[in-house]
């Protein structure tokens, strides 16, 4: 099996990728939504094995500040064998000279990237466009 690596976006298979969040289970992102959002992106990293696409991720840089890694997704067939770590990696090193990279962890992820050398914040603040939602699957406090 041949793991390929792709750092720009001219060649990927949105539908594919929509596809990817859902069964990852990462959530509904319409293809045009991940085109606009990757493309919005300073960063993004797109794994494929013999051409098929198993992960992604990408981060929202600012070249100096703050580098937010988000959207960070491996194939369920391809989970356990350190793709998302490397992905994590790739778009460490792809953001440094940051003062800071962020990232918020889906509920239960919190112990994969505290092992990455990440730390809880303790001031983090969020508004969700679907606040219920968030409040509901643990990404925000409720009142």
């Amino acid at each position: 099996m041949s793991e390929q690596w792709l750092f720009e976006q001219d060649t990927i298979d949105w539908q594919e990728l929509s596809i990817l969040y859902r069964i990852a289970p990462l959530g509904d992102k319409s293809a045009d939504h991940l085109r606009l959002v990757f493309g919005n992106s300073r960063i993004k990293c797109f794994v494929l094995e013999d051409g098929k696409l198993i992960g992604a991720g990408r981060a929202l840089a600012d070249g100096r500040d703050c580098s937010y890694l988000c959207d960070i997704v491996v194939h369920p067939e391809h989970q356990g064998r350190g793709l998302g770590k490397a992905l994590v990696a790739k778009l460490t090193e792809l953001s440094a000279g940051h003062r800071k990279i962020i990232l918020y962890a889906n509920p239960g992820k919190e112990g994969f990237y505290r092992k990455l050398g990440f730390r809880p914040m303790l001031t983090a603040m969020a508004k969700f466009e679907d606040e219920r939602r968030a409040i509901d699957t643990g990404l925000v406090a409720g009142d």
